[in-house]
């Protein structure tokens, strides 16, 4: 069977560092940290009191009051999210054929406040059950997909992928695999979360997995530094649109990319810590580029995983090594998380518009945030430190890995005929 070939066609974003596409994207060139003391509860009490939190969002000049109040804010995101990514694509809603377009869309927690919410009305009254009745359909992380589908009409294929922080990379592989074994023309996909609340940040903490560097929150996520100690938590929504090339041609849809590759693997060793040696990042890699019949040598640019974990950044790291040799040397490495914090679900799907941004644009964004060099990392790799480079990027990777083991890459290459 002759696999299709698959471009973006549309993106979106909603993010701590810009609530669009274009602003998200003029952030991360700028190096603007999206980290700042947690506003939407009091964090006094917790260990970490800082987060990368969506800003100057007023929900409603997107949605219907009361549409909005039946969403958990994870599904708002989602829905703002892809209402920028249907008019960037520029579809004809009227003339498309929307029985072959699909909506494949992640969360790694999904409706978190909404299940705080009522648990905690629960418990506060006298043991009477009284739930709201919207308290299971805003919970239910596949019904962004659902919600996504119905705004538009969407009859293709539509479900969730789950898998922790690699949840939005998944669903990116799912869609790009469903149009090119030809099972849909075009597939709406990404993720969204919403997690930043007091159960969110309090079991966050309890796994020592957040940075507590409360007197410095813009430059508490640091990856690849020394003094690093955890990530920083964010929220929002990124969304591409995927589609067949000869729909989109045929349709004279503008091409931002082409996908090339996917890559999924497990680690199979620990619930949350990364395999010491990179095994699972080193195949999820290699898988990519098989995929993509690509070469170490042709990549320019990789968005890394880069949470500013003490263990993850070296793992990813050892694995990158492995695989490019020398080629290493050449790449620009960069993690965007230090910028927008770590999106958990949402996390694959907003770097991934970052690095094929990067691809169209011939420019890495930066890592900032690094202070003192770590031993740990060859002085020769080039963590794009400070400040965005130039240079041309005919290919590029996006790195996600989730609690539980779970790899995913993805690969993005200039568009060509």
């Amino acid at each position: 069977m002759q696999l299709k070939r698959v471009v973006v066609t549309g993106i979106g974003a909603l993010t701590p560092i810009g609530n669009n596409a274009s602003d998200y994207w003029n952030a991360l060139l700028a190096g603007v940290s999206g980290a700042d003391y947690i506003k939407r509860f009091d964090a006094s009490k917790h260990k970490t009191q800082f987060a990368c939190e969506v800003k100057g969002l007023d929900v409603t000049n997107f949605l219907d009051r009361k549409e909005a109040r039946k969403l958990d804010p994870f599904a708002q995101f989602a829905l703002i999210c892809s209402d920028e990514v249907v008019k960037d694509c520029g579809i004809n809603l009227e003339t498309v054929n929307k029985d072959r377009v699909g909506v494949i869309w992640a969360s790694g927690i999904g409706g978190l406040h909404t299940f705080q919410e009522e648990v905690m009305g629960f418990a506060k009254g006298d043991g009477t059950p009284r739930f709201n009745p919207f308290f299971i359909p805003k919970m239910i992380l596949d019904i962004a997909a659902g919600h996504i589908s119905m705004r538009y009409g969407f009859r293709g294929v539509n479900y969730a992928t789950v898998s922790a922080c690699a949840s939005s990379s998944h669903a990116l592989i799912c869609a790009f695999d469903n149009i090119r074994m030809n099972r849909a023309d075009m597939i709406l996909t990404g993720g969204s979360e919403s997690a930043i609340n007091e159960s969110g940040v309090g079991g966050f903490n309890a796994m020592h997995a957040l940075s507590t560097r409360n007197d410095s929150p813009q430059t508490a996520s640091r990856p690849f530094d020394l003094d690093r100690d955890g990530f920083v938590m964010g929220e929002g929504a990124g969304g591409v649109m995927l589609e067949e090339l000869e729909h989109a041609k045929a349709r004279g849809a503008k091409i931002y990319a082409e996908m090339v590759g996917g890559g999924m693997t497990a680690d199979a060793h620990h619930i949350t810590a990364p395999h010491p040696e990179g095994l699972g990042a080193l195949n999820v890699m290699k898988n990519a580029l098989a995929d993509a019949n690509l070469k170490p040598e042709d990549l320019d640019y990789i968005n890394v995983h880069g949470t500013s974990t003490p263990l993850g950044d070296v793992s990813e790291t050892k694995a990158i090594q492995q695989i490019f040799g020398e080629n290493a040397f050449k790449l620009n490495i960069s993690s965007t998380k230090s910028m927008t914090g770590h999106l958990l679900g949402g996390a694959g799907a907003i770097e991934a518009i970052a690095t094929l941004l990067a691809v169209q644009n011939d420019i890495c964004p930066p890592t900032i945030n690094h202070f003192t060099d770590d031993p740990q990392f060859d002085s020769r790799l080039n963590f794009t430190f400070g400040k965005a480079q130039k240079r041309t990027v005919d290919a590029a990777l996006s790195n996600t890995f989730g609690f539980g083991g779970h790899n995913a890459s993805v690969i993005f290459k200039k568009f060509a005929e």
